[in-house]
């Protein structure tokens, strides 16, 4: 478990530098779901359910939604 746990902490930093450096708002919208989904991984790892349930459903759930919305309102995303 232990590897596990470091493979998910290297993907981890790369996703944060990454979102720092994409220039296609709908793609750093992804890539940030794609932060709290490890992060809700690595809350479970941690043996923080709840922490990890709040994560994912709040991280990855509801605030990709409101980003991918607000994007189309302002005409970030392309039909």
């Amino acid at each position: 478990m232990k590897l596990f746990s470091i493979i998910m902490l290297l993907i981890l930093i790369g996703a944060s530098i990454a979102v720092s450096f994409i220039r296609n708002l709908l793609g750093a919208v992804i890539v940030f779901m794609v932060y709290s989904l490890i992060m809700a991984i690595l809350w479970q790892q941690l043996n923080a359910p709840d922490v990890a349930i709040t994560e994912a459903a709040v991280g990855a759930g509801i605030t990709t939604v409101l980003f991918i919305l607000t994007l189309k309102r302002i005409k970030g995303v392309k039909k």
